[in-house]
């Protein structure tokens, strides 16, 4: 087989990058380690950025994120058992919607079989080669044979445990990570929302977010320690402690409802430097981790691959490089300034162990200037729909 960019992965990084790369023009072939069924199942978050949309947008595959996506004009901002509403959409012009990860990929393969472009599910014992010359490939099982695809670029969007990023020897890369002291219990729970926004929580116990999934499904999140067994969580004391940190001074009321999925969480920052070597290029979980309180992975992964397919889609039209030499420096901006608000969501909302009274005080000092002051929320909405300062 030959192609252009051999794209390793299946997920929403590699299926935007494959449609882009295709609207300008560019061959690419997808190889996937798992088969469909399971990579159209992945649970993920699924707020959206507003960028985020416009580049699905730009693939073709907005339709039904368009009629089933959930706007959020604004979310809640709850401590000290009050709410504060923070107008996002009236503040900058734009809002977030929700619409699953997990529909979104849907879209993006329905939409790259339509288009009869290859897409390989199932591939076994994946496998990149001469990545530092000018003829990579990629080696591969499938449907029982051996096969090698030939390439110009490999483009690894195959996921923090996939193949890419092992491949590039370990004293070419700076690895930067920074684990969290604790966990999140995640539930899917058969329940209309109980708000029309997600409701982000700072509690003494720690925090709880609300988030919507359909009009009639709920999901929530809680933290817990990093010693947790899921069958110490029975649906009753999810119930129980999830109304103890969302309740307000105003009687706020969480109905209970079937939990139809549980499962946890781990948090850590994780930034490999750089994101690029020889024609090998990084994007997307392959190449950064960001703790979930700020719903920028799948965000953080889009961007990635918009800069590569105006990189590689330069390179084919004109044999200019410099795009493709800057990739991993221009991602990296972003991948920081998204790790820094990330970080800070999680050290705001988080109570962490050991920390004392003054510690936790800080926290409710700062969220208070958050809702209070205009300049600070004015920042601090802008980092949360991805418009970045420079």
């Amino acid at each position: 087989m030959r192609t252009q960019v051999a794209i390793v992965g299946a997920g929403p990084a590699g299926l935007v990058l494959g449609r882009l790369l295709s609207a300008a023009g560019v061959e690419s072939v997808i190889v996937e380690a798992r088969d469909r069924r399971y990579v159209q199942q992945r649970v993920r978050a699924g707020l959206l950025e507003p960028g985020t949309v416009e580049v699905l947008a730009e693939c073709g595959v907005d339709g039904r994120l368009r009629r089933e996506g959930m706007p959020q004009d604004r979310f809640d901002l709850r401590f000290a058992g009050r709410s504060h509403r923070v107008e996002v959409a009236e503040l900058t012009g734009r809002g977030m919607t929700v619409y699953g990860q997990s529909e979104v990929v849907k879209d993006l393969i329905a939409a790259r079989l339509e288009e009869g472009a290859p897409l390989l599910f199932a591939a076994e014992d994946v496998r990149l080669h001469g990545v530092q010359s000018a003829s990579p490939h990629v080696t591969f099982r499938h449907a029982g044979d051996e096969r090698r695809l030939d390439c110009d670029f490999v483009a690894g969007c195959d996921g923090f445990h996939g193949v890419s990023r092992r491949t590039i020897p370990p004293d070419r890369l700076r690895v930067v990570e920074h684990v969290y002291p604790f966990w999140w219990l995640g539930i899917l729970a058969q329940v209309p929302p109980p708000a029309n926004e997600l409701v982000y929580t700072r509690h003494d116990d720690g925090l709880a977010l609300l988030t919507l999934r359909t009009p009639e499904r709920t999901r929530l999140y809680i933290q817990c320690g990093t010693d947790e067994q899921l069958e110490n969580w029975p649906a009753e004391r999810i119930w129980q402690v999830l109304r103890q940190r969302l309740a307000t001074d105003d009687g706020f009321e969480l109905r209970d409802g079937p939990v139809l999925e549980k499962g946890f969480t781990h948090l850590r920052s994780f930034v490999t430097e750089p994101m690029q070597y020889g024609r090998l290029f990084l994007a997307g979980d392959a190449a950064h981790i960001v703790p979930p309180a700020g719903a920028k992975g799948l965000n953080l992964a889009i961007a990635d691959v918009k800069v590569l397919a105006a990189a590689l889609a330069g390179f084919f039209a004109t044999g200019d490089e410099t795009l493709l030499g800057s990739y991993s420096a221009t991602c990296l901006r972003r991948v920081w300034q998204t790790q820094r608000f990330s970080w800070f969501m999680t050290s705001l909302l988080h109570r962490f162990p050991g920390a004392d009274a003054f510690e936790r005080r800080l926290q409710v000092a700062q969220l208070e200037q958050i809702v209070s002051s205009p300049e600070t929320q004015l920042s601090f909405v802008n980092s949360y729909i991805g418009a970045y300062p420079g």
